[in-house]
C-alpha cells in the first residue's frame, strides 16, 4: 500500500481553468461510463495541487463523477503515477528496473542521496525537489534515465546526473533529452546501415 500524508488539507476544488478542462474530458466519455475519465481528472487535479494528490481531492472527483469514493482510493493508491504525499516541485523519479540497473542507475539513485535527500520521499532542505525510485518508464534503451516532472533525462552518468540535480535545486529548469546527445534510440556511435559494407 502506498504511504498516505499525514498532513491533509480539508478541502479541494478545480479552478475555473481546470473546470472547463475536466468538462472537456468528461464530454469524451459517454454519460453513463463517466469513471472513465477519471484518470485523466486525477492526473489534472494533482498537477493543480503542487503534484500530489490528498484525499479531499479523491472525494471532490467521487461526487464531481458521481462514484463511490473508493473507487477513486483504488486507483490513486494502486497507479505510481499518483503521489499521495507532497513532493517537490521538482519531483525525480529515477527508473531502477534491469535495464537501468545493469546501465548504472544506482550510482544515479546515489546522486539524488547525496543532494537531494538521504531517503526517498523526503523533500530537500530548500523545499524545492524530491526523488523516488520507480519501476520502468519506457526509455530502456537510453538508460540509465530518470524522469523530472514530465520531461525525460536519458544517456545519464554521475556527472551529468550531477549537473542537473544541483541546477533545479537553485530552481531553474535543465535541458531534457540524451545527454549523448543521441537522437531518440540511436545508437551511441552514430547511425548504422548495412549500405556499403563489403561481403565478408
Amino acid at each position: 500500500m502506498k504511504k498516505i500524508s499525514k498532513s491533509q488539507p480539508e478541502n479541494f476544488e478545480f479552478t475555473k481553468e481546470n473546470l472547463v478542462l475536466s468538462n472537456n474530458v468528461l464530454a469524451k466519455y459517454p454519460k453513463n461510463k463517466k469513471m472513465s475519465a477519471l484518470m485523466p481528472l486525477l492526473h489534472l487535479a494533482q498537477k493543480q495541487h503542487n503534484n500530489w494528490i490528498p484525499l479531499s481531492t479523491m472525494k471532490y472527483l467521487a461526487g464531481f463523477l458521481s462514484i463511490p469514493y473508493i473507487k477513486v482510493y483504488e486507483v490513486a493508491t494502486f497507479y505510481s503515477m499518483y503521489n499521495l504525499t507532497p513532493v517537490g516541485k521538482y519531483f525525480v523519479q529515477v527508473c531502477t528496473t534491469t535495464p537501468c540497473m545493469i546501465r548504472g542507475a544506482n550510482k544515479v539513485a546515489e546522486i539524488c542521496k547525496k543532494y537531494i535527500s538521504k531517503n526517498q520521499n523526503e523533500v530537500s532542505k530548500n523545499q524545492l525537489c524530491s526523488w523516488t525510485e520507480v519501476e520502468c518508464l519506457g526509455a530502456c534503451v537510453n538508460g540509465p534515465m530518470f524522469q523530472i516532472n514530465e520531461d525525460y533525462f536519458e544517456d545519464l552518468d554521475e556527472k551529468s546526473s550531477e549537473q542537473i540535480i544541483k541546477i533545479i535545486l537553485e530552481d531553474k529548469i535543465p535541458n531534457p533529452g540524451s545527454y549523448k546527445n543521441r537522437k531518440s534510440s540511436a545508437p551511441t556511435e552514430g547511425r548504422k546501415t548495412l549500405i556499403g559494407e563489403k561481403n565478408a
